[in-house]
């Protein structure tokens, strides 16, 4: 399996690329400067300056873009959509390191975590600029796309326990009552998946045992 991890550097994207690399995957690190990763292939390009072709032959592409900033937020949007465009009409899946703010809390869906009380005021500009970009998302039926959610505690230093627990649409606890996964445990879903491909145009979500 030919895996590109775009944005590689970032601490998803080096979790990501170090436990595809440990399964033997061949594997190329998309990075703007000098790769950190595990990786032994490295292509050095802005996102926004990738095209088709240097896309061209993977079987999945990973993206692991992030933005935090106000200014920068609307990238989540712009950034997904500029993939989606080169990725289009191929055979080629894109899996999208997501966010748990809009995982539902209900099941109606009408209500999503970031819409409750503590949720923190600082992260709620993000959590929506990360649902709109996976509101558009679900609108791609020309890109086979995955978007996978991690639990509510996103834990970048937590350890690899090798162990997860699949959910869907909605924020799932573990058996303490608890929303969290390390980036490390995270890593092995997304692995799993690029694998798999068991939720093609779907998103799901993981928490940690």
């Amino acid at each position: 399996m030919k895996l590109a991890v775009v944005c590689a550097n970032g601490k998803a994207g080096t979790r990501i690329v170090e436990e595809a690399v440990n399964r033997g995957l061949d594997v190329t690190a998309v990075v703007r400067g000098e790769n950190r990763t595990a990786a032994a292939k490295t292509l050095n390009k802005d996102l926004f300056q990738l095209t088709a072709a240097d896309l061209a032959g993977f079987d999945v592409v990973i993206d692991a873009f992030g933005a935090w900033t106000e200014d920068t937020l609307p990238q989540h949007s712009t950034s997904l959509k500029h993939l989606c465009d080169i990725l289009s009409g191929t055979t080629t899946r894109l899996l999208v390191v997501g966010g748990a703010g809009s995982l539902y809390v209900n099941p109606e869906h009408t209500a999503c975590v970031a819409d409750g009380p503590d949720f923190p005021d600082g992260f709620k500009p993000l959590a929506a600029a990360m649902a709109k970009a996976l509101g558009e998302l679900r609108q791609r039926d020309d890109v086979l796309w995955t978007y996978l959610s991690p639990a509510g505690d996103f834990w970048a230093d937590g350890p690899r326990t090798g162990r997860y627990r699949l959910g869907g649409e909605e924020l799932v606890l573990n058996d303490k009552g608890e929303s969290v996964i390390s980036y490390a445990d995270y890593a092995i879903a997304m692995v799993d998946e690029a694998q798999q491909g068991r939720f093609i145009r779907q998103r799901f979500s993981v928490v940690g045992e």
